[in-house]
């Protein structure tokens, strides 16, 4: 089986494009969950929303994030009534946050209650949370910890990054259906997420980061960053901030000894001899993923590339 570690819009993105091309027994997507949080009494999961709404073909085509279509007489209600209007909820979207909280208030895992609510949108394929346990981003800046998403919406990533700490982690656990699929995985793909934030708590996880690091199954991961830009998101300002160059090499040397190929643009064609010194391999093709064609075609290309590491 594969598995794919995802976060966020271009991580939704690659894990739509993995579905369309293999059948559910063959994919595992792992959905990162540093960013849950509770807000308005209600357990919201934004990276396991945005994979379920992806692969439901219902997310909204303009931000990545979010349902199509949606009003917003709730958040109007609560403005209204003087509360938290920064962190905006859908009414298609509050549902699903009521549906969550209330399961997991009876004691279900979020494992379960992530499969019950994929089942519901008719989605066939697995998407499972990269832990059950609570685990939190936590952005650490000059002398602030800010919980993320109060960096990533409240504040707008603006405030300057000097590292991250991803409380719980280290005591957290895979989730079940990681523990069992990833050691005889076929191969491993890192989508191209936010490698700090949404792939950053999952390798937090001790026993996750033991599996990669003792692998017998190749991994690759498709970069989330073309020139000098970030597809989506502040993946480019942390880096920056961190003191790192903006650049694919300087990826690769982040997932060093995790993965055995980073698939680049072919416009980064040029740092392949940097990255291929660090022992790595590269494939150099068009990571732009703007229509469903590319997304079928971009998870085609990654797991041929990855089978030719195998």
């Amino acid at each position: 089986m594969h598995v794919a570690l995802a976060g966020g819009v271009g991580g939704a993105k690659l894990a739509l494009g993995l579905a369309r091309i293999l059948p559910p027994e063959d994919l595992l997507i792992v959905v990162n969950t540093g960013d849950d949080f509770t807000h308005l009494g209600m357990r919201i999961c934004p990276d396991l929303d945005t994979v379920t709404y992806t692969l439901a073909g219902i997310a909204n085509p303009e931000t990545g994030w979010g349902v199509r279509d949606e009003t917003w007489e709730f958040m109007e209600r609560t403005g209204e009534s003087g509360g938290e209007t920064w962190f905006r909820i859908g009414d298609r979207d509050l549902e699903t946050h009521r549906a969550r909280t209330a399961a997991l208030a009876t004691g279900e895992s979020l494992s379960s209650v992530t499969d019950s609510l994929r089942r519901s949108y008719g989605i066939r394929h697995r998407i499972v949370p990269a832990s059950d346990d609570e685990i939190r981003t936590i952005v650490l800046s000059k002398r602030e910890k800010i919980p993320f998403q109060d960096y990533f919406v409240r504040r707008a990533c603006e405030p300057p990054v000097t590292g991250f700490e991803f409380e719980g982690a280290e005591i957290a656990a895979p989730a079940p259906a990681v523990l069992e699929t990833l050691p005889t995985a076929t191969s491993l793909v890192i989508c191209p997420s936010n490698p700090f934030v949404s792939i950053g708590p999952i390798l937090a996880v001790p026993a996750f980061r033991s599996i990669l690091e003792k692998r017998s199954f190749p991994a690759v991961a498709v970069s989330p960053i073309v020139g000098s830009k970030a597809l989506k998101g502040p993946a480019a300002k942390m880096m920056r901030e961190l003191g790192m160059p903006v650049n694919v090499a300087a990826l690769s040397r982040y997932y060093r000894g995790l993965i055995d190929g980073l698939i680049v643009d072919e416009t980064d064609r040029t740092e392949a001899a940097a990255i291929e010194r660090m022992g790595q391999s590269v494939l150099a093709t068009g990571i732009v993923m703007n229509t469903d064609l590319d997304k079928a075609r971009l998870a085609s290309q990654t797991l041929d590339f990855a089978n030719g590491l195998a």
